[in-house]
C-alpha cells in the first residue's frame, strides 16, 4: 500500500508530512523550506507561482497575487467576513452565480478550492519527489469549528489536486496526536490553536492511545492576518500624520506595508522593540516620503490586545463544555504560528493557570498529526484510536422557522439520534425535511445543509403521524439522515453532502486543467533544465577557447565562437526541440575544442 501523506493546508503557510519508519518526516519544498507560504501568483505570461516564489514578487504583481484564500473557502460573498477581506486584500473578490466568494484574477474567475488546489498539488509533487512513489491518498486537516461546507469545499480542492482525502481530521485534535505519539500518560490536554486565519480551542483526554475529544471551540475568522492588519493601520495613521498623504488606496503600498507588518510582528516575538523602514512609499510636490517608525512590544500588545483576548471566551466555552476546570488541564499546547508572540504565552497561562508547553514546532505539528493518521490509516500505526467532535449542533427547521437541534456541538462521533415529529396541518401528506448546521435558534441563521421530503403520508389530522427522523454520523463526520412514518412504514434518506458550490461537471473540469498544469509543469521543467545545459556547455567551450582557441586557423576561431553566440542569442527563445538541436550544436563544438586540448597535449 502506498504512503498517505498529511497535509496541514494553513492560512498563512502549508506543511507536508509522512510516517516513515515510525518516525514522522516533514517534507521540504523545492527551495528548502520545510513550510511553504500559502501565497498563489499568475503573471500575464501565463505562469504560476506558488509558495516562497509567488510571496517574494506579491509587492510588484499585487492585483494576482493571492494569499489567505482559505479565509473564502465555502463562504458567500454577503458574508460579513468576506466584507471585511475584501477591503484589506489587494485582488479581486467577486461574486459568483451562486451567491459564493470567488476572485478574479487577469479576466478568469477562481473560486478558492481552485487556488488550494494549486497549494495542495504543489505539496503533493514534492511529497512524491520525496518518497519516489505515486500518492494519491492524504489526510487533510482543518479548523476545528470548520462547518460541513467548508469541510466540503476542502475536499473537492483536494480531489482537484489529485488526491483522495481518506480523513479530514481537525487541527487542535492533529496536534494532539503528534504531541501524544509514543507516549503512555494519561492526560487531559488543551490545544490553543492560533493560525494565520482561524482561532480553534480544543480539550482532548488521552488514555492507552485513545484521543478522546471532549471539547471544541473557537471563530473561523480570527487570526494572524488581523494582528498584521493593526500594524497596517497603525503605519498608515502615523504616515498620515506625518505627510498629509493616505496611503489606504494605494495597492502597492499596502503590499509593501503588509510585508513589513508581518515581518515586524515576527521580530517582536523575540525582542522588544523594532525599526519599520519603507522607503519612497509615496511622494507628493516636496518630493519623495518614507516610512521610518519604530514600534514596541508594548505598542504592538495595545493594538492587538482586544484580539487576544476574544480567545480567551471560547477557551471558557470549551473548558465548560468539557466539565472541566482549568486545574484539570494537565498540559497546554501551543499550535499555530502567532502562538509564538509573548502575549498569547501570558494569555493562555492566565485562563489556564499554568504555563504552555513548548515542546513543539507549533508551524509543523498539525502536519505531523494528520501523519501519523495516515500511519493509522495503512496499518503503520496500531493501538491508537481518534474519537472527535461534531463543532456545531446539527439540526431542522421546525414551524415558523424555529432550529431544533437533534445532535448538540461537541457531541462524539461517530453517533446516532433519533427524534419524532409531528405535521402542523390537517390532512398532510408530505413534510420537508430540512437540515440545518449552527447555534442559533433561528432556522435562517444557521448553514443550510440540505432539503428533502418524505411523501405518501396517510390523510391525518394534525398532530397525529409520527415521523421519525434520524441522523447518522460517522468517524468522518459524513451525515445520514432517514425520515420515517411510523404507521406506514414510510421511509425516505439520504447522505447529506454540502456543496463546495463547485458542481461535480465543474470539478472534472478543473481536474482535467489539474493535470494539463502538471504536465505543463513538467515540460518547463524540462526545458529550464535544457536550457541549463546548454547554458553551463557554453560556458565550459568558451573557457576552454580562451586557452586552446589559438590553436585554431583564425576562421576555424570565427567559426567555433559564431556558433556559441548564436546558441547563447537563441537561448532564452528556443523550444524543446531547438533546445535540443543546441544541445547537440554545442556539443559538436566542444568535440573540436577537446582534440584541440588533446592535440596541445
Amino acid at each position: 500500500m502506498s504512503k498517505v501523506i498529511g497535509i496541514d493546508l494553513g492560512t498563512t503557510n502549508c506543511c507536508v508530512s509522512v510516517l516513515e519508519n515510525g518516525t514522522v518526516q516533514i517534507i521540504s519544498n523545492k527551495e528548502g523550506g520545510r513550510t511553504t507560504p500559502s501565497v498563489v501568483g499568475f503573471t500575464d505570461k501565463d505562469e504560476r507561482l506558488v509558495g516562497q516564489i509567488a510571496k517574494r514578487q506579491a509587492v510588484t504583481n499585487s492585483a494576482n497575487t493571492l494569499y489567505a484564500v482559505k479565509r473564502l473557502i465555502g463562504r458567500k460573498f454577503s458574508s460579513p467576513e468576506v466584507e471585511k477581506m475584501r477591503s484589506t486584500v489587494p485582488f479581486e473578490i467577486v461574486e459568483a452565480p451562486n451567491g459564493d466568494a470567488h476572485i478574479r484574477v487577469l479576466g478568469r474567475v477562481y473560486s478558492p478550492p481552485e487556488i488550494s488546489a494549486i497549494l495542495l498539488q504543489r505539496l503533493k509533487q514534492a511529497a512524491e519527489e520525496f518518497l519516489g512513489d505515486r500518492i494519491t491518498e492524504a489526510i487533510v486537516t482543518v479548523p476545528a469549528y470548520f462547518d460541513d461546507m467548508q469541510r466540503q469545499a476542502t475536499r473537492d480542492a483536494a480531489k482537484i489536486a489529485g488526491l483522495e482525502v481518506e480523513r479530514i481530521i481537525n487541527e487542535p485534535t492533529a496536534a494532539a496526536l503528534a504531541y501524544g505519539f509514543g507516549k503512555n500518560k494519561t492526560e487531559k490536554v488543551a490545544v490553543y490553536d492560533l493560525g494565520g486565519g482561524t482561532f480553534d480551542i480544543s480539550i482532548l483526554e488521552i488514555k492507552d492511545g485513545v484521543f478522546d475529544v471532549l471539547s471544541t471551540s473557537g471563530n473561523t475568522f480570527l487570526g494572524g492576518e488581523d494582528f498584521d492588519q493593526r500594524i497596517i493601520e497603525w503605519l498608515l495613521e502615523v504616515f498620515k500624520g506625518e505627510s498629509g498623504i493616505d496611503l489606504s488606496d494605494d495597492r502597492l503600498a499596502l503590499q509593501r506595508l503588509k510585508e513589513a507588518a508581518e515581518r515586524a510582528k515576527c521580530e517582536l516575538s523575540s525582542v522588544t522593540e523594532t525599526n519599520i523602514s519603507l522607503p519612497f512609499i509615496a511622494a507628493d510636490a516636496t518630493g519623495p516620503k518614507h516610512i521610518n517608525a519604530t514600534l514596541s512590544r508594548e505598542k504592538l500588545d495595545e493594538l492587538i490586545l482586544d484580539l487576544v483576548e476574544s480567545t480567551v471566551e471560547p477557551c471558557q466555552k470549551a473548558l465548560w463544555d468539557a466539565k472541566l476546570k482549568p486545574e484539570d488541564i494537565d498540559k497546554v499546547i501551543l499550535v499555530g504560528g502567532q502562538t509564538r508572540s509573548p502575549i498569547i504565552s501570558r494569555t493562555v497561562t492566565e485562563v489556564f493557570g499554568k504555563e504552555p508547553s513548548s515542546e513543539i514546532n507549533p508551524d509543523e505539528v498539525v502536519a505531523m498529526g494528520a501523519a501519523i493518521q495516515g500511519g493509522v490509516f495503512t496499518g503503520d500505526v496500531k493501538d491508537i484510536v481518534l474519537l472527535d467532535v461534531l463543532p456545531l449542533s446539527l439540526g431542522l427547521e421546525t414551524r415558523g422557522g424555529l432550529f431544533v437541534k437533534l445532535i448538540n456541538r461537541n457531541s462524539t462521533i461517530p453517533l446516532r439520534n433519533t427524534m419524532t415529529f409531528t405535521t402542523v396541518v390537517d390532512n398532510q401528506q408530505t413534510v420537508q425535511i430540512h437540515i440545518l448546521q449552527g447555534e442559533r435558534e433561528i432556522a435562517r441563521e444557521n448553514r443550510s445543509l440540505a432539503k428533502f421530503e418524505l411523501v405518501g403520508i396517510p390523510p391525518a389530522a394534525r398532530g397525529v403521524p409520527q415521523i421519525d427522523v434520524t441522523f447518522e454520523i460517522d468517524a468522518n463526520g459524513q451525515v445520514n439522515v432517514s425520515a420515517q412514518d411510523k404507521m406506514t412504514g414510510l421511509e425516505q434518506a439520504m447522505q447529506v453532502m454540502p456543496s463546495s458550490g463547485l458542481s461535480p461537471e465543474e470539478i472534472e473540469r478543473l481536474i482535467l486543467e489539474a493535470e494539463t498544469a502538471v504536465e505543463r509543469d513538467k515540460e518547463e521543467r524540462e526545458l529550464i533544465l535544457l536550457r541549463n545545459k546548454v547554458e553551463s556547455m557554453i560556458k565550459t567551450a568558451r573557457k576552454a577557447m580562451a586557452e586552446f582557441g589559438r590553436s585554431f586557423p583564425l576562421e576555424e576561431q570565427q567559426a567555433i565562437n559564431g556558433t556559441l553566440n548564436s546558441a547563447e542569442d537563441d537561448l532564452n527563445e528556443a523550444g524543446k526541440d531547438e533546445l535540443t538541436a543546441l544541445v547537440t550544436k554545442v556539443e559538436e563544438t566542444a568535440a573540436k575544442i577537446t582534440e584541440a586540448m588533446l592535440a596541445a597535449v
